[in-house]
């Protein structure tokens, strides 16, 4: 058998650039390697603090976004995401600037979430930050008009642990916000036929809010194990 090299490592198809922060990382956030049922590689953009990027639309981080995906694609991987739905803003720079393909946010599964609903249903997004999610990132994300929107700001510990980058985070209080925020807004709103987690670092308690709602979540982890099966495709077992 003959193989052909060009890459520096092989075996992990998605690469991921990462905010620069301390916060716990949890089994099911993107940034806990053990969140994922294949290999993935990291690249931490230095300078992205989590409040930079929300609070702040990662003012003046679009090169450091473009210099870590280019590092990743040369080091070997084949699809780039990151790990904060704000990130949106740079869809369609990072896909100009790298030759594979990218995946900003999880705010791009919003119209596909539609197009499953059944009638007179439609997805509605929770957010770490409802205050600084503007119409710029929905627009960026092609978010239709008047999509629900929902956020565990304001609430006890979400939020602030890991938007103020605190070393600590009450991962009970974290899953109450979660769902609490899912309840609300399923309240607020009767035609809400699922959720689309823009954090990825909600993506721990996706199953809680399945529970306490009853409507189905997608997540950003959702949407990367979705985007590998087009990078690295199951080879199935011929039949005899």
């Amino acid at each position: 058998m003959i193989v052909t090299g060009g890459k520096t490592v092989y075996g992990a198809a998605v690469g991921i650039l990462m905010l620069e922060a301390r916060f716990p990382r949890i089994p099911g956030d993107m940034g806990n390697a053990q969140s994922w049922p294949f290999p993935v590689m990291y690249k931490v953009v230095r300078g992205a603090s989590p409040d930079r990027v929300v609070r702040q639309k990662a003012d003046g981080l679009l090169g450091a976004f473009i210099d870590a995906a280019r590092e990743l694609v040369a080091d070997g991987v084949d699809g780039i995401t990151t790990n904060c739905g704000f990130l949106s803003l740079f869809q369609e720079e990072l896909s100009q600037a790298i030759p594979v393909p990218v995946i900003t946010s999880s705010l791009y599964q919003v119209s596909m979430v539609n197009r499953l609903m059944p009638a007179g249903k439609r997805a509605g997004i929770l957010t770490i930050s409802g205050s600084t999610l503007t119409q710029a990132h929905l627009d960026a994300a092609d978010v239709p008009a008047g999509t629900p929107v929902g956020s565990t700001e304001g609430l006890r510990e979400f939020t602030r642990a890991i938007l103020d980058n605190e070393l600590t985070l009450n991962v009970e209080l974290a899953r109450e916000d979660n769902v609490q925020a899912a309840i609300l807004m399923k309240e607020k709103h009767p035609d809400l036929g699922g959720f689309v987690l823009e954090c990825t670092n909600m993506c721990p308690y996706a199953a809680d809010i399945v529970e306490a709602t009853g409507l189905p979540v997608w997540s950003m982890v959702s949407f990367v194990e979705w985007f590998h099966s087009g990078l690295a495709p199951r080879r199935f077992q011929k039949s005899d």
